[in-house]
């Protein structure tokens, strides 16, 4: 599956602020950005995560994904605090 593919399902489906996905071999790596996890449990921001893209896991399209979750603010620390 193509990133891209993943992204557009990801950022409509959760009003994504940003989103961006990575791939190596068949391991994808995304990282979203939204206010939508402001308050949720990270089990609960994981599930958001994988709720739009199930049917492309259960088919076994997707199978190896790696998810950080940051709202708005808390990507901004990141971004000062742990990007080079």
């Amino acid at each position: 599956m193509d990133t891209k593919e993943i992204e557009q399902l990801l950022q409509p489906a959760l009003n994504l602020t940003e989103v961006y996905v990575t791939a190596e071999g068949t391991h994808y790596k995304i990282v979203a950005v939204g206010e939508c996890f402001d308050g949720m449990s990270k089990i609960k921001q994981q599930q958001a995560i994988y709720a739009p893209l199930m049917d492309r896991i259960t088919s076994g399209e997707l199978h190896a994904l790696s998810i950080k979750t940051f709202t708005p603010e808390q990507w901004q620390r990141e971004k000062i605090f742990n990007m080079p």
